[in-house]
């Protein structure tokens, strides 16, 4: 059994713990996020809890006290701040019984899904409700009253047309929101197809949260870089060799062949792969219709990926720059240990910087450089279970 948090602490007070033990170095720019992150902790611990528990009973509840709702934090800035650590903190010293941390990709999922569910109880008579959004914002909150969410950013339509209805829902039952995000509310969705629908959730969201830049001098993760011979560029012979050279080497004797993820009515297709480990091209995962539920899948399923020859991305392949970032933010959110063959360095694989994609990439590059590095690798799946 884990150790209760302990809630008489605040965000600045362990921030100078660590750095007064070394562990950290000082930083203004963190500390003033962190003041900020104990002012919604404050407001927690003040607030009291509802008197009823049900999904309707929250509702009704949360409601009639709208004016005392307790406004949320979104935290901006480039990778490598210390966004992250923030959060960590913040969130295990939380007071609250429900509350949810996860990747922005991976709670819409969960939405996408749960409006589905909602839909077919509607289509078989099992409820009279034939908008879904009101019971999933319900169920959710019933869940969780407290949102912590790490990588805010909107690059699909089908998430960008419910969130200001969603949130709209959420934030009417007290809902708290916490988010780290690269880019600022403003440019959220920018270029986006019909982006003046997704407008009014601009509006709601700096309603409901207090906005904040880290921009922080030192991009720590590009500190910790300690080269591994896990990214080969460019794509020549003695790449596709070293590749090949590091697969066998993972093989140890075994054979590897195609196999499929099963998914909702279809399956995703794994060229060659072995327990936990497959190989994928650039191709496969990116040119191919496939989106963040599937990439959330192939993490799941495997600790270690193979991804041969990731071209430059220009203008002329979006679509698989959109996936390519969202590929990378699951595989290192689930700590994926990722041996890479492309074009040329990170910072280089995106030709212009331009729209949610020049934003988006930024983290992409810092994510690819860390997860080269000796720290990243010691702690993937892969490392621990040979331990």
């Amino acid at each position: 059994m884990q150790p209760m948090p302990d809630y008489s602490l605040s965000v600045s007070e362990q921030l100078k713990a660590l750095t007064a033990s070394g562990s950290l170095q000082v930083d203004s720019a963190q500390m003033d996020v962190a003041k900020m992150l104990d002012r919604v902790l404050a407001d927690l611990k003040r607030k009291r809890p509802a008197a009823k528990s049900s999904a309707l009973g929250w509702m009704f509840a949360a409601r009639k006290k709208s004016v005392d709702a307790i406004k949320g934090l979104y935290i901006h800035g480039s990778v490598g701040r210390g966004k992250t650590m923030l959060m960590d903190m913040f969130f295990s010293m939380a007071p609250c019984q429900k509350k949810r941390r996860a990747h922005f990709f991976e709670f819409m999922t969960d939405v996408h899904n749960r409006i589905a569910a909602q839909r077919l109880k509607f289509k078989n008579g099992e409820t009279k409700q034939a908008d879904p959004i009101p019971p999933v914002a319900a169920d959710l909150f019933a869940e969780a009253e407290l949102l912590c969410f790490d990588e805010f950013t909107v690059t699909d339509i089908a998430d960008a047309m419910i969130l200001s209805r969603l949130f709209s829902e959420l934030f009417s039952l007290g809902c708290v929101l916490i988010a780290t995000s690269n880019v600022e509310p403003d440019n959220l969705y920018r270029d986006g197809l019909n982006r003046g629908l997704f407008l009014p959730f601009i509006d709601l969201l700096k309603k409901h949260v207090d906005v904040v830049t880290l921009d922080s001098p030192t991009d720590y993760r590009m500190e910790k870089l300690n080269s591994q011979p896990v990214y080969l560029t460019p794509l020549d012979q003695r790449a596709e060799m070293a590749m090949d050279a590091s697969w066998m080497q993972a093989l140890h004797g075994r054979k590897a062949q195609p196999t499929e993820i099963p998914m909702k009515g279809r399956s995703i297709h794994v060229p060659l792969a072995v327990d936990r480990m497959a190989r994928f091209s650039f191709a496969d995962l990116c040119d191919a219709p496939l989106g963040p539920a599937d990439f959330l899948a192939i993490a799941e399923r495997f600790d270690t990926i193979f991804l041969d020859r990731v071209p430059k991305l220009g203008p002329d392949k979006r679509n698989q720059t959109k996936r390519f970032i969202i590929l990378i933010d699951t595989l290192y959110d689930h700590n994926i240990r990722l041996y890479v063959s492309a074009a040329t360095m990170p910072e280089d694989l995106l030709t212009e910087r331009r729209g949610t994609e020049g934003f988006e990439f930024d983290r992409t590059t810092s994510r690819l450089f860390e997860m080269r590095s000796a720290e990243y690798l010691a702690q993937t799946p892969a490392r621990r279970a040979a331990e």
